[in-house]
């Protein structure tokens, strides 16, 4: 990795086609036995890996200049993306992060399907789960890995 200048302060360490270390939950299966499953969170920018698994996609909105063999998505699960009301309010504003993953959570919960379809998905096998924002830190993406965690 490398640091980036601008003006003369830094910015943000630019990343390499390189992800955050994957995250690992126990998640019980249909049948009761618990399966160690991978699950890691990725730019959909970022080239893909083998390690990735299953690659989820999960933005409403398909990632500008990106084409479907180079983005090399599995499934795109837009339905669990956040609402456009709720995506336009946010806007990737650090300031309004809690609140952002208190309404995130409280849609996820009213429309329980996709959110369950990850949960399967999570359950086969290693995942990745894409997303297209430039702030690592505070997207969706991080709120379906905390969420992933917690149902172990």
């Amino acid at each position: 990795m490398r640091q980036a200048r601008k003006e003369g302060k830094e910015s943000r360490q630019e990343i390499s086609s390189e992800w955050k270390p994957a995250t690992q939950f126990r998640h019980r299966s249909l049948n009761g036995i618990g399966a160690m499953t991978q699950v890691r969170i990725k730019r959909v920018y970022f080239e893909p890996s083998e390690d990735d698994g299953m690659r989820i996609l999960v933005d409403r909105l398909w990632p500008r200049g990106l084409t479907k063999e180079k983005a090399s998505v599995d499934l795109w699960l837009k339905e669990i993306a956040p609402s456009n009301e709720l995506r336009k309010w946010f806007a990737h504003d650090p300031g309004k992060w809690e609140e952002f993953q208190t309404r995130y959570l409280a849609e996820l919960k009213a429309n329980g399907e996709p959110l369950a379809r990850l949960k399967q998905e999570a359950a086969k096998g290693p995942v990745t789960l894409l997303y297209g924002a430039k702030d690592e830190e505070h997207n969706e993406a991080v709120v379906l890995l905390k969420i992933l965690q917690k149902s172990r």
